[in-house]
């Protein structure tokens, strides 16, 4: 099969046909994005992540594939509703889940609204040539980075008896500094967050010793052996490792390709549900029983991630495995997750690929994840095809 060709075809045929222009909203500006699975919309309501997120992914296109007008017009729109509608004056902090109109809903502890904020802002700099919208790129990732780093700034969740420390802002700050050096150019400091979030990752959640990438550690590194310690998130490491690597290449660090290729084998192994297929959305480091009852369902985003993931550890090592794990993956995943019929993929599925629900867009789901996905994909393999 030619990947790039069914890559292609899934993103320009499928997934973007299903979002767009539905997805605009000509009246308040911004995206509305709760589908059913035939398009029509759920809830009006609008997550913050996806302003940020599919102005991002449309701009991404514009400036990789083809300037089309009407993928700007849609992305400035959603700038301009993030700046308008999504900011809290009282601190300058981003919401989470506003109305359509731009009321707030909700706003949460953790910040990032404001990492998405960053990526779309940096595309557009790139994609209008405008360097008011790069100083907004790095004003947003400033904010992002002092919320979540900065000692005492989160508001705690739980009490001080037992210290946690996540990857998730680790992983997310590398891939926004990695888009930032992208659209606005190489940056000291830029670099320093990249560097300090490689090395936190290795160091702290990494654990050659298991063959695992643990998701939450104490501050020191050790597991945690309750619950939410032993809990791992095979996709959520995965999509990690691809950020990994995709330093790698842009340093032609052969180390940090063995770190990344690594960091997959080793949560392709813990995750894939060998009699049912797909990825186990959680699982217990020690094999114990996990406490969320969602654990071994399949949701789309991790398998999107390991799309990426192991064509670009194909790509990079050449090792013929990962292409074997991909075309795997991507039969299973395109035959379960996909709805020819209407488009785009069902975001949620029972343990044995039956869809558990209609939605194909939520507060969590967009244009985000699957489109990056293909699009990646489709770059991916244009480059194996050339070699």
């Amino acid at each position: 099969m030619d990947l790039a060709a069914f890559y292609h075809d899934q993103l320009f045929n499928d997934c973007l046909p299903f979002w767009f222009p539905r997805a605009v909203d000509e009246v308040n500006g911004g995206f509305v994005h709760c589908f059913d699975r035939d398009g029509t919309l759920v809830d009006s309501d609008k997550s913050v992540w996806a302003q940020g997120r599919m102005s991002w992914m449309l701009l991404t296109l514009y400036t990789g594939y083809e300037r089309r007008p009407e993928w700007l017009a849609w992305a400035e729109s959603g700038l301009k509703f993030l700046e308008e509608k999504c900011v809290d004056a009282s601190d300058g902090r981003m919401f989470f889940h506003v109305a359509q109109d731009g009321t707030p809903i909700r706003k949460r502890r953790y910040a990032y609204s404001e990492s998405f904020a960053a990526i779309a802002f940096a595309a557009h700099a790139a994609a209008a040539n405008d360097g008011d919208s790069a100083d907004k790129a790095r004003t947003w990732f400033e904010r992002f980075t002092d919320w979540n780093f900065t000692p005492g700034r989160i508001p705690p969740k739980f009490t001080g008896a037992r210290p946690m420390e996540g990857i998730g802002t680790r992983m997310i700050t590398l891939v926004t500094a990695q888009e930032l050096r992208r659209h606005t150019g190489e940056d000291r400091l830029l670099t320093m967050w990249i560097d300090r979030c490689l090395d936190d990752i290795e160091r702290l959640f990494v654990k050659p010793e298991l063959k695992v990438v643990m998701e939450s550690v104490a501050p020191d590194g050790s597991i945690v052996d309750h619950f939410d310690g032993r809990t791992l998130n095979p996709g959520h490491a995965i999509e990690a490792a691809w950020f990994v690597l995709e330093e790698a290449a842009h340093r032609k660090d052969s180390r940090l390709q063995k770190l990344g290729c690594e960091m997959l084998d080793w949560m392709w192994e813990r995750g894939w549900d060998e009699e049912f297929g797909g990825l186990f959305y959680f699982r217990d480091v020690h094999g114990k029983p996990v406490q969320e009852y969602w654990q071994d369902m399949k949701f789309w985003w991790p398998h999107d991630e390991a799309l990426i993931a192991t064509l670009m550890a194909y790509r990079m090592s050449g090792d013929a495995k990962y292409l074997a794990w991909h075309e795997k993956l991507r039969e299973w995943s395109f035959e379960r997750f996909g709805d020819p019929e209407c488009g785009e993929w069902f975001g949620y599925l029972r343990r044995d690929g039956v869809p558990s629900s209609t939605l194909k867009g939520s507060l969590w789901k967009s244009f985000f994840h699957h489109p990056r996905a293909l699009w990646r994909c489709y770059l991916l393999a244009k480059e194996i095809g050339q070699a």
